[in-house]
């Protein structure tokens, strides 16, 4: 099993640690394999910023927003830099983070993983890795394998965790303008009419309205900084944990 082999040597706090591996056959008597992770009692981030259905009636505060945006940068950059073999995700999405009894977020999903050499010549000229809205723009267009696309896709969670909105929303998101430039289109000025309104409601953790607006407009240029079309324009996981520890350190 391709996660299991992925799984099998990382060691990291934010990504799911595999328990055991079992077999067993069907009611068909078809032989399947399964993996058995840590249990995450809370559930899916999916789930969190979907309005209405969240695991116990209430919102995400604005503390625990940034402390999982850390959280999936940490796993990311360990993923890029800090493991044998690059390790690319290739569908990084909020049901694919995954939060434990403390809230701590934890990565998860590697089915469609790839492995990345420093001399690899890997193209994809018409494979298309990942989910709609939160695919680079150069996946499937003959753009070589690159940890730039994992960046992208972090840059569409990071927007989409402090607006409440999804990259597939018809209200914000058409054939016309993609979930960055709804969010470009309204930065700085505009952006507390976008983020999502219970963080406005919850006055972010009794900061005041101007430390409100200055943390957004930081946050959110992270996050369009990530999901720049042009590869060469996003900026690498370790000054995105930089950057987003400095803006903690702050409240």
């Amino acid at each position: 099993m391709k996660e299991c082999k992925v799984l099998k040597n990382i060691r990291h706090r934010n990504i799911m640690r595999v328990l055991t591996v079992c077999s067993s056959e069907d009611l068909n008597r078809k032989e399947f394999k399964a993996l058995v992770y840590e249990y995450m009692p809370n559930g899916s981030l999916d789930k969190w910023l979907k309005k209405g259905n969240e695991p116990y009636g209430v919102g995400l505060s604005f503390l625990q927003r940034l402390n999982i945006t850390i959280d999936v940068a940490s796993a990311l950059d360990y993923l890029h830099t800090q493991t044998e073999k690059i390790i690319v995700h290739c569908d990084l999405k909020p049901s694919n983070v995954l939060l434990d009894a403390n809230m701590v977020a934890h990565v998860t999903d590697f089915g469609i993983t790839k492995f990345l050499s420093t001399d690899d010549d890997e193209t994809l000229t018409t494979a298309i890795q990942g989910s709609i809205g939160y695919i680079a723009p150069e996946c499937g267009m003959g753009s070589k394998l690159s940890t730039l696309w994992d960046v992208y896709s972090y840059g569409i969670l990071v927007l989409e965790i402090f607006t409440g909105k999804s990259p597939t929303d018809n209200d914000c998101c058409n054939e016309e303008i993609t979930f960055h430039q709804y969010v470009e289109a309204s930065y700085p000025y505009g952006i507390m009419r976008i983020v999502d309104p219970f963080l406005l409601q919850q006055d972010a953790d009794g900061l005041r309205q101007r430390k409100i607006y200055d943390t957004l407009v930081a946050i959110m240029r992270i996050g369009l900084n990530c999901s720049m079309d042009s590869p060469n324009r996003r900026i690498q996981m370790k000054d995105v944990i930089r950057q987003l520890s400095d803006i903690r350190d702050a409240i």
